[in-house]
This record gives C-alpha cells, sequence and structure tokens, in this order.
C-alpha cells in the first residue's frame, strides 16, 4: 500500500474512559497512526495523562503514551465535544459485575446518551466495554447509527503488546460498513479478523474468559488429586501440554484465579446462562472449586506451619511473596493472593508481605503490613507463603532468608520455586500437587 493510501485509511478516533483498556486502546491505535482523543470525566487523571504520567504499571504503555503526545497523535480531554469530528469512537467504559452476575451498566448507558449528542452522522459507534449480550444492539437504537461491538482480549501485564499483536480481532456488527470502518483501525495487525453478529462477539468475550476460569479450576482441582494419589503435578500437566488439543497455557495450579476480568465475566456468563434457561452447572462448580482453593492453601499454611490440620494460627507471624492477582502488574482487585491473606488474616495470622509492583502502599484493606524490603517478610516469621508467581522470587538469597526466619518453611502456592534448592537454603518446602 502507498504512503499516501495509508494516510487516507488513518481515522480520527474517540475513546470513551481511559482506564486500563481505554489508555491501552488509544495509545496502540496512535501508535498505529491514528488520530486519539482519549476523554475520560476525571479532570486530575486527564491532566496527568497529558503530561505523560500514567496510572498502571503496564511494560511499554508509557512510551507509547508519551510517544503519542509528542507526535501529536495522541491527546486526552474531558468533554465529549472533543469527538464531534471523530470517525470511530470506542466506548471503554467500565461495566462491572456484582455478586449475582448483574452487569451495572449506568456509566455505559450515560456514555451512550451523550455520545448520541455530539457524535458526527457519519460516526461509528465501536463498544470494547464487556457488555451483556444484546446490549450492541440497544445502543444502536439509542444511538440512531450502527454500532459495532469489538471485545478485547487484553492480559494484563502484557496488554499493549497483546493489542499490537493480537490473536484475533473480533467484529460483531449487522452493519457491513461499520464494521469495515472498525476493520480499518487495525489494518497492518497481523491477526485473523472474526466478523459476525453483536450477540456472538459479546457471547466470545465472557465465553473465552470462562473457559480459561474452568482450565484453571481443573487444574487445581487435579493438582488435589495428585497429593491424594502420590502423583505430581508438575509431570501430569507435562503429559497433557503435549497434546495440542488441550494446549500448554493455564495447566499451573495456584491459589485461585482473579484480576478484574475473570471473575465478573463468569458470573456474568453463568447469569446470562440461568436467565436463557441453560445448565451451566460446569461453570458453576468451577467458581466453587475456585473458592475452595483458597480454603485449600489455608489449610496448606496451618499444616505446614503447626504441624497439625487443626493447629492455631492464632498470632502466627507469616510472610506473604506477592499480593497482585499475577506477576506483572500492580491490580489486586479479586486477587487470590489478597483472598488467601484475608483468610489467614482471619484465623488470627499476623502477615507481613513483599510485593514488587505494590512497594509499600497498601492497597489490602490493611488486611497485610506492606514492606518493600524482601528480608523484613522473612524476619522472625513462623512461615513464608509464596502467592504470585513474580520471576524475581527465584533469584533471592534463600539461604539468608531462611536464617531470618524463625521457623524456615514455605508454602509455594505457585510451584515457582526449584524445591531442591529450597531444601538446600535450608528450607522445609510445600508446593502444590507435590
Amino acid at each position: 500500500m502507498s504512503q499516501r493510501a495509508e494516510e487516507r485509511n488513518r481515522l480520527t478516533v474517540g475513546v470513551v474512559g481511559t482506564g486500563y483498556v481505554g489508555l491501552t486502546s488509544a495509545a496502540c491505535l496512535a501508535h498505529l497512526g491514528h488520530r486519539v482523543t482519549g476523554v475520560d470525566i476525571d479532570a486530575g487523571k486527564v491532566a496527568a495523562l497529558s503530561r505523560g504520567e500514567i496510572p498502571i504499571a503496564e511494560p511499554g504503555l508509557g512510551t507509547l503514551v508519551a510517544d503519542g503526545l509528542a507526535e501529536g497523535r495522541l491527546a486526552f480531554a474531558t468533554d465529549l465535544a472533543a469527538l464531534s469530528r471523530a470517525d470511530v469512537v470506542m466506548l471503554c467504559v467500565p461495566t462491572p459485575t456484582g455478586q449475582d452476575g448483574t452487569s451495572d451498566l449506568r456509566a455505559f448507558d450515560a456514555a451512550v446518551e451523550a455520545l448520541a449528542r455530539v457524535l458526527s452522522p457519519g460516526c461509528v459507534v465501536a463498544v470494547k466495554s464487556t457488555v451483556p449480550v444484546g446490549t450492541t444492539t440497544r445502543t444502536e437504537v439509542t444511538l440512531g447509527r450502527p454500532a459495532v461491538n469489538n471485545p478485547e482480549f487484553l492480559r494484563e501485564g502484557h496488554a499493549a503488546y497483546d493489542f499490537l499483536n493480537p490473536d484475533r480481532i473480533v467484529i460483531g456488527a449487522s452493519d457491513h460498513a461499520a464494521a469495515d470502518r472498525v476493520a480499518t483501525l487495525y489494518e497492518g495487525l497481523s491477526a485473523p479478523v472474526v466478523r459476525t453478529d453483536p450477540a456472538s462477539s459479546e457471547l466470545a468475550k465472557y465465553a473465552s474468559n470462562a473457559f480459561l476460569a474452568v482450565k484453571v479450576s481443573y487444574v487445581n482441582v487435579l493438582a488435589e488429586l495428585c497429593e491424594r494419589l502420590g502423583a505430581d503435578i508438575a509431570d501430569v500437566a507435562k503429559a497433557m501440554r503435549l497434546d495440542p488439543r488441550i494446549g500448554s497455557a493455564f495447566l499451573s495450579p495456584g491459589p485461585g484465579w482473579g484480576g478484574s476480568c475473570l471473575p465478573k465475566d463468569t458470573r456474568a456468563l453463568l447469569r446470562a446462562a440461568g436467565e436463557a434457561g441453560v445448565d451451566f452447572s460446569v461453570l458453576a462448580d468451577a467458581m466453587a472449586a475456585n473458592h475452595h482453593q483458597h480454603e485449600r492453601v489455608v489449610e496448606k499454611v496451618r499444616q505446614a506451619v503447626t504441624g497439625s490440620p487443626d493447629g492455631s494460627l492464632e498470632g502466627l507471624r507469616l510472610g506473604l511473596l506477592g499480593l497482585a492477582f499475577k506477576a506483572g502488574t500492580d491490580d489486586v482487585r479479586e486477587s487470590p493472593a489478597l483472598a488467601v491473606a484475608t483468610r489467614l488474616a482471619e484465623c488470627g495470622a499476623v502477615l507481613t508481605g513483599y510485593d514488587p509492583g505494590l512497594g509499600r502502599a497498601d492497597r489490602t484493606g490493611g488486611v497485610v503490613q506492606l514492606v518493600d524490603d524482601v528480608t523484613l517478610v522473612a524476619k522472625d516469621a513462623a512461615g513464608l507463603v509464596l502467592l504470585t508467581e513474580w520471576p524475581e522470587f527465584r533469584d533471592l538469597d534463600w539461604a539468608h532468608l531462611a536464617d531470618l526466619t524463625d521457623r524456615a518453611t514455605i508454602v509455594d502456592t505457585r510451584n515457582l520455586l526449584d524445591p531442591d534448592e529450597l531444601a538446600a537454603a535450608g528450607f522445609v518446602y510445600c508446593g502444590l500437587g507435590r
């Protein structure tokens, strides 16, 4: 394609909402050459973003924002009127889900109603927020124009990379011209484009995350079975990964699944199934298994540090390694590590925690005393519990940490560490499924 043709395909894009998905989308679309304005109602946040200050820990995102600002392709505003000349507007508004699976669409609906008053006649609205099936069609009615569902499949800690190197681009639309406009946003990216109706696109997002949740719950239950039968989950999973029908990802045991997406999307999908009269017990069982996993980890910690499944944790000092829901992020939303910490605290344990992504910023609600020096976690601890799979934990001076602890015991809920190395350092090692 000639440079002139490429320039014709560069669009003026508005992104409503500059949270995790919105900011990543805005920065990456600017990187692809589009002219992008991100709009947020938080004036302080918009001012900070305009200075290149980003509020989330995401590799590469800060550089993309800085480059977009410097090159004049990226801007931020508080007024939707800034999008009056946009070719495409992406809705990236939060749609939180309650414990019963009900999605809170108040902010989403308010944004749609406000956009209806400012958009130019030819502008196409793309719904990137995760929304219940039927929402995009309802949005078309409110706007009086075609809308497209364009779900995101971004992994926290890899969001910018995933946007620019997608494994698929899903476009759900009833209007072919509107779908073509949204597809233009991704020109130059090498990925299959799945074009479908809005309902299928909306359901695909929920279905993908729910399947991953089921897979993690499956391997966690399998790890418990390995312990009972004298098998090793590492070897079992290795054999499973070699089957291309199963795949290699999400086959490592852990303290459970969490974060900003899997919990809310599984709840929403289960509710949608119930409302449609479909028995989705396999998903309900996976959710129940996830809650059980938190309790199972607490039981393993109790056994490891007291020598008894009924031993008391009252007053015992425990050191926690990792509190984010996964490595590479500072996100503690529905973190399984934090869920385990909360249960340990309820059992009377005194908790000190270290997480490379959190520093000393207390985002645990006071459940854990956070420190920025890993040796303070180990000092005089009755045991250590590794809860988040930060790679740098492998390289800690474990012999020194063993000397600092009151009882050199560690429960590795991610099977991240080498049991032989920990034993050589003086630790009593306890993993999952081993």
